[in-house]
């Protein structure tokens, strides 16, 4: 059921939830968080919306869409609250602000937020150069922003290290949850050697592929190259760690399956496809407290040496 309330106040949605809860319970008491989306009024809204019903799934939560639209219009609230088969196992409210109250996100979310209940904030595609400054990640208890969706995703990645404060994520990270589990797997099989180096391979505006670097760099103590392939979008080409009696590398050139090689062990093909938005944002909704990793991981960016161009294979990858 989709409800749309135009030219309205947070007063009134409020009102108008509460009516629908007494007059048939369709807005149900089970919420575990407030699942905060900053976006702009356009087509991504309904991505978003998507994403979030299908994790609500999982974490069933009170999603509130801020989505800013002109700032030159007059001032407006556009509301719409969408409950039962609209809304996943969520209640949503999409609202749209215009002219002054675009900039007033975080005043109209505050009377929507429930009573003791964490925040999340999630920042779908552009996200502020600081979120935790920002006035809705000032009120969230975990911010959540995608690199990979900005326009100059490198240069994103690198405000994240700028920026970092306890409760910082972003989907790049999220998105190696694979690579890194398949990696550690792999090095935790005989001979127990000490990697010496180690190459990670990928396009030039992957954000995962430096994160994946810097982990490596960061958790190893080793030299670790960044090298670029030769098709931008390819995502994660390849990932090599060096060892006295052999090396381990996963190659994965259409960006879907993988081979990994290891020394004494026959070559196994694996999955590596890259995961959907949904998936991703589940995973950050399981944990509210800080992910250390990820902020080692953005420490040991620092220590990554890039390198020249690498050969690629000529099939076109996602961004993983």
């Amino acid at each position: 059921m989709i409800i749309d309330l135009p030219s309205t106040t947070t007063s009134q949605v409020n009102k108008k939830l509460v009516e629908l809860r007494e007059s048939g319970g369709a807005v149900a008491l089970g919420r575990v968080l407030t699942l905060v989306i900053a976006t702009g009024d356009g087509t991504e809204v309904e991505k978003a919306i998507q994403a979030a019903n299908d994790a609500s799934r999982e974490h069933p939560c009170r999603v509130i869409v801020v989505a800013s639209g002109a700032r030159q219009a007059a001032p407006r609230l556009d509301a719409q609250i969408r409950v039962g088969g609209d809304a996943g196992a969520s209640e949503v409210i999409v609202l749209r602000l215009y002219g002054p109250l675009a900039d007033e996100g975080a005043g109209s979310v505050v009377p929507l937020l429930l009573p003791d209940a964490p925040v999340v904030t999630w920042w779908p595609t552009d996200a502020p150069a600081a979120p935790a400054k920002d006035p809705l990640g000032a009120l969230s208890h975990r911010r959540i922003t995608d690199a990979a969706a900005e326009g100059d995703p490198i240069e994103a990645l690198q405000k994240r290290i700028q920026s970092y404060v306890d409760g910082d994520t972003d989907l790049a990270w999220t998105r190696l949850t694979s690579w890194r589990a398949m990696l550690s797997a792999a090095m935790d099989l005989p001979p127990h050697e000490r990697v010496t180096s180690a190459t990670v391979t990928g396009a030039s505006d992957s954000p995962s592929t430096d994160l994946l670097a810097g982990w490596l760099s960061a958790y190893l103590e080793i030299p670790v190259r960044r090298l670029e392939s030769t098709r931008a979008g390819s995502g994660i080409y390849s990932a090599l760690l060096e060892r006295p009696s052999g090396n381990i590398e996963i190659v994965r050139p259409d960006g879907k399956v993988g081979t990994l090689t290891q020394p004494g062990q026959p070559d196994r093909r694996i999955s590596l496809q890259r995961r959907e938005v949904q998936d991703c944002l589940s995973e950050e909704l399981r944990r509210l407290d800080p992910d250390e990793i990820y902020e080692v991981t953005l420490g040991g960016l620092k220590g990554i040496v890039r390198g020249e161009d690498a050969e690629d294979s000529d099939e076109e990858g996602d961004e993983q």
